[in-house]
């Protein structure tokens, strides 16, 4: 039975102090201010974020090295990006996350490569200045096309010194000027992996934009040049957003770090609109050359007809008539294509529920995707979110949306099995718990192998797979091993 808007407060107002009741007093009291019931009335979601997560409760977040070298650095295909520490961070690593890119790989492109400066008790001693000096010359030799390095520090490093930053400009001077990144991310740094976004992005500020300017290629400049800030292209989703920006009449001159180059990000500064996806990852950079290079950024979502169609109109309002006309004619030419998705797969999510908890945009980006199929989410949150994702949330969830922020897995848990939703999409820590519990699940970080999710092309793929998890036979066969008895 369906229940009114007041029923499903109070519920979800229940739902919370149930899954609170079962801590300790003052963490409870701590958990209780990242947890809330959205009123739609209000400018935010009522929920604290970017806090210390509490030990012992199993945040699903990860570290600052994570942000720095896992998501922004990483896919930059044509550097080879050194983790300086232990073996440990580079080879949890060594999975990147279907950052899909062109080239060869080991000749050209470096991104699924791991390359560490393996610790040992020795360096931890007595320095790894000089191992970090040696692992750059063995680079040169073995990797010679490579465009520049980058030295993602680990743990350990800020902890005995190293000055990585020294070594840095040495190797570059050796080499004629070489751009040689240092990057100061180790994991204890700020409270979750989104420091490492925004010590990543001080990064390209200092040692690509500040110090590479001159090197930068020469190249013609037009109106309609653009950068695409903040996309991964996970399963290809860049590359089926640069379709339709090319096709409205733009030039796309450089994406970020999705099959992004080095010459892409010394070439971002000569955009006339930077046209921003992932907000928590890249905003830092957006505003930073906003200030120096008096460059506008404007963000966008492509998840789902209706935010590309609104995305596509927002970008071109910045350009002239030619982009406004070529942005309407991409939407009409896409709207039959659309139509057909809609048609097809409606009839088979309309109503379902959905519960959400992911990092980045994906919170709030993908429930237009979802709304597109006649489906509703009820229940969101970020891994990392700040303050200001919260505030952008409400512009996409309902009145009654159950939030929560840098949710424990104990919570999460309870909270599914009281709301009972058609699917949940999350990450891979959080997957195999709720497929045994019998629910349908998406892996809403890397599509779950499948993608892209992104653009006209994508919004099929996404149709499909909401479609495949929901409506499979199994979760009818399906019970969770802890009720088997029963």
């Amino acid at each position: 039975m369906d229940l009114t808007l007041d029923e499903v407060k109070a519920r979800n107002a229940e739902v919370i102090s149930e899954a609170l009741s079962v801590y300790p007093e003052k963490t409870a009291k701590k958990r209780a201010k990242h947890l809330n019931v959205y009123e739609g009335d209000k400018p935010d979601c009522g929920v604290k974020s970017n806090i210390k997560s509490v030990p012992g409760v199993m945040t699903i977040r990860g570290c600052a090295y994570a942000g720095s070298k896992g998501v922004v650095w990483g896919p930059i295909k044509d550097m080879v990006h050194i983790s300086h520490g232990p073996v440990g961070c580079g080879q949890y690593s060594w999975a990147a996350r279907r950052n899909y890119y062109i080239g060869v790989t080991g000749v050209d492109t470096f991104v699924t490569m791991q390359f560490t400066s393996d610790f040992q008790e020795k360096d931890i001693v007595f320095g790894g200045d000089k191992k970090l000096d040696k692992i750059v010359d063995e680079i040169q030799r073995l990797f010679p096309l490579n465009h520049g390095i980058t030295i993602q520090s680990e743990c350990p490093i800020g902890l005995i010194g190293d000055d990585i930053e020294a070594v840095a400009k040495k190797k570059s001077k050796e080499y004629d000027g070489k751009t040689i990144v240092p990057v100061r991310c180790e994991g204890f740094r700020g409270v979750s992996q989104s420091l490492g976004h925004h010590i990543a992005n001080d990064a390209v500020r200092d040692w690509v934009f500040e110090k590479g300017s001159d090197k930068a290629p020469l190249f013609e400049s037009t109106p309609y040049d653009v950068a695409i800030i903040g996309d991964y292209n996970i399963g290809g989703d860049a590359w089926s957003s640069r379709i339709l920006l090319e096709e409205m009449g733009l030039r796309v001159i450089a994406q970020w770090s999705g099959d992004g180059s080095l010459a892409e990000l010394e070439n971002t500064p000569k955009a006339k609109l930077n046209i921003l996806h992932c907000y928590r990852s890249m905003n830092y950079i957006s505003r930073y050359m906003e200030e120096k290079f008096g460059i506008p950024w404007v963000e966008y979502n492509f998840f789902g007809p209706s935010k590309v169609a609104e995305s596509l109109r927002a970008i071109a309002s910045h350009f002239d008539d030619r982009i406004k006309e070529g942005a309407e004619r991409v939407i009409a030419k896409y709207k039959p294509l659309m139509d057909a998705v809609i048609a097809k797969y409606r009839p088979r999510l309309e109503g379902k529920k959905v519960m959400l908890y992911v990092g980045g945009l994906r919170p709030r980006h993908v429930i237009g995707a979802y709304e597109d199929l006649g489906m509703e989410v009820i229940g969101t949150g970020y891994e990392f979110g700040h303050n200001d994702d919260y505030q952008r949330t409400t512009h996409y969830v309902k009145d009654g949306t159950l939030i929560y922020d840098d949710v424990t897995g104990y919570e999460f848990e309870r909270f599914v099995d009281r709301l009972q939703p058609d699917l949940v999409g999350s990450g891979i820590k959080e997957k195999y718990v709720f497929q045994k519990m019998g629910v349908p699940f998406r892996q809403m970080h890397s599509w779950d192998y499948s993608g892209p999710y992104h653009g006209y092309d994508g919004f099929a793929i996404f149709a499909r797979d909401m479609d495949m998890a929901i409506n499979n036979p199994v979760w009818g066969l399906t019970k969770a091993p802890w009720n088997a008895g029963q």
